[in-house]
């Protein structure tokens, strides 16, 4: 595949996800906010009669039929009898994605995990943006002290696993979302660090470099004006691959119970509730499955796409 159709791909791909993920929640109305007795487990395209009652519950079942002068309700656990006179309204809806085992609609709370995941993920790369370009920066312009201090901090921190770490800090401190975006953020800027301090040292022995340092140029216009736009494109696919690294990390810890709460769900948490019902609905961890893979392809083509323009353009 082509340069230009890598980016071409990755980024509709990645534009349609965060598209969904932001927008979709305010479009989409739930089929049901949830009915473990009368909707739960309900494949993918199954379409559900929505029973408002006058005592404010919300009934979602798959079949509803008059018998006897009474409402017949054919659950998925059991069939229930409603007076007809306690329904207020009964509206046909469709669960695209089929229910979980608490009845709720997969659809929309797979959008909104996506939202909590994407956010999560975005902050970490931010956090981790700004420790990295510290670092190098600091150890690429501090002198040889300096530059060897950080370089072995760093080298250490990146001899130890980035999972085990992450396992071990949630473990001890079990995360909320703050605590784990600050967590990713702080465990993930060690590559970037040593990507800067290289840009760095490479530019700084340019002939343009001399020439600005010798007409006076101050150093903050020294950076506008040189670094920093040398730095774009390596950061930008820095920032891509990392951002796919993060939603992979996120969905682990919260796979494995140690990231957000499910109360607040992610698609990692989505994945490991799917689990306990794999057998009877599949789609549970189907689905937040592909919407990963989706999004850490269309990162990791957009990363891709970006390094071969810069190789090309240097």
């Amino acid at each position: 595949m082509r340069t230009p159709s890598r980016l071409a791909v990755g980024g509709a791909v990645l534009l349609a996800l965060v598209l969904a993920c932001v927008v979709g929640p305010w479009i989409l109305t739930p089929a049901g906010d949830g009915d473990p007795v009368h909707a739960a487990l309900l494949p993918p395209g199954a379409e559900v009669s929505v029973i408002d009652l006058d005592d404010g519950r919300t009934v979602v079942a798959p079949a509803v039929e008059r018998r006897d002068g009474l409402l017949r309700i054919n659950g998925t656990k059991r069939t229930t009898d409603i007076d007809p006179d306690r329904v207020l309204s009964i509206r046909e809806a469709r669960m695209w994605l089929g229910s979980d085992r608490f009845g709720r609609d997969i659809l929309p709370r797979l959008l909104r995990a996506g939202r909590i995941s994407l956010l999560i993920a975005a902050l970490g790369v931010a956090i981790s943006l700004m420790i990295g370009l510290a670092v190098g920066l600091a150890a690429a312009t501090g002198g040889r002290t300096v530059d060897a201090v950080l370089m072995r901090c760093v080298d250490a921190l990146l001899a130890f696993p980035v999972l085990l770490l992450l396992i071990l800090v949630s473990t001890l401190f079990r995360p909320g979302p703050g605590l784990l975006v600050a967590i990713l953020g702080l465990v993930s800027w060690m590559s970037l660090a040593r990507l800067v301090r290289g840009q760095v040292l490479s530019l700084r022995n340019r002939s343009f470099i001399h020439a600005a340092q010798v007409a006076g140029t101050s150093w903050h216009r020294i950076w506008t004006l040189h670094y920093i736009p040398n730095l774009k494109a390596p950061l930008a696919q820095d920032t891509a691959l990392r951002m796919g690294d993060l939603v992979l990390a996120e969905a682990t810890l919260s796979f494995l119970g140690l990231g957000i709460p499910a109360s607040l769900p992610s698609w990692g948490v989505m994945i490991a509730e799917g689990q306990r019902a794999m057998i009877d609905g599949w789609w549970l961890s189907v689905f937040p499955g592909i919407a990963i893979t989706a999004l850490v392809i269309s990162l990791a083509l957009i990363g891709d796409g970006i390094q071969k323009i810069g190789k090309a353009s240097a």
